[in-house]
């Protein structure tokens, strides 16, 4: 007892030691016993087998392919199609409405006649004084869509100089002359074709760069004399824009709907 008394504090103190040591061993043996619990969770997660996917369903997407091989083919020039071909109805004298298809009166529509129009350069006048000679030019665009342009216009031009002519602001350029002082072969360098050409008074560049057509409506006894590209007609009530114009044909579009008519010129012989 006397021991214990004297030597109490070391014994408590080896005590404590020993529960230390003993709690440091458990802690050392829980984490370890985590980490494999984690593991194993880790694994049984990660690694656990998986169900192959059922085959896909493809049948409806073949059946799209297949319809796809197809083409369609979409019919919108006769009167099946109701927004593409409106029914036009028009009122008689007597106040009652008839069923007047749009495109069965145009279609009636005749060309008279085509003129060219064309676009020329011609030599007019050479004036020779103690500064040089001077070309007089007569430059004329019969297919102008201004009027203002269509008209003949001069231009007077020595060597090298240039001229500016047209809606769009193209330049001529008189690059030489030669031959007899009166009447001279002159090389024009035109910014349009970006080549040259050449003029005299007996001949002239000239190039055809549309047409005017006479057209005749029959029904109603009506004539359009000298319509141009861009000019716009009323047919039985309907009006047309005048797209194009050739040699042998007029292309129409109508305003309510621009489909287009292609009216074919038929000389007779």
């Amino acid at each position: 007892m006397q021991f214990i008394k004297k030597n109490y504090e070391k014994i408590l103190l080896g005590l404590v030691l020993v529960g230390l040591g003993a709690v440091a061993v458990f802690l050392l043996l829980l984490v370890g016993n985590e980490k494999q619990a984690q593991q194993d969770r880790r694994t049984k997660i990660i690694n656990r087998p998986v169900k192959p996917l059922p085959p896909q369903e493809m049948g409806q997407a073949d059946t799209l392919l297949k319809r796809a091989e197809v083409p369609l083919v979409l019919n919108f020039s006769d009167n099946t199609h109701k927004v593409f071909n409106p029914v036009r109805w028009q009122k008689t004298a007597d106040a009652k409405l008839l069923k007047n298809p749009v495109g069965t009166d145009v279609q009636k529509l005749e060309i008279v006649k085509t003129t060219a129009l064309y676009f020329s350069i011609s030599l007019d006048t050479v004036t020779t004084s103690e500064t040089g000679t001077r070309f007089g030019f007569v430059v004329e665009q019969q297919a102008a869509s201004k009027p203002t342009f269509r008209g003949r216009r001069p231009y007077y031009l020595s060597k090298g100089e240039k001229g500016v002519y047209g809606e769009n602001k193209q330049t001529l350029t008189l690059q030489d002359f030669s031959g007899a002082p009166e009447n001279p072969d002159c090389v024009l360098e035109l910014s349009e074709l970006e080549k040259t050409v050449t003029v005299s008074k007996e001949k002239p560049f000239r190039r055809v760069d549309g047409y005017i057509a006479d057209l005749k409506f029959a029904p109603e006894n009506r004539t359009f004399p000298n319509r141009r590209k861009d000019d716009v007609i009323t047919v039985a009530g309907e009006k047309y824009n005048i797209v194009a114009i050739t040699e042998n044909e007029v292309v129409l579009s109508a305003t309510s709907n621009q489909k287009k008519w292609t009216i074919k010129y038929n000389p007779a012989p």
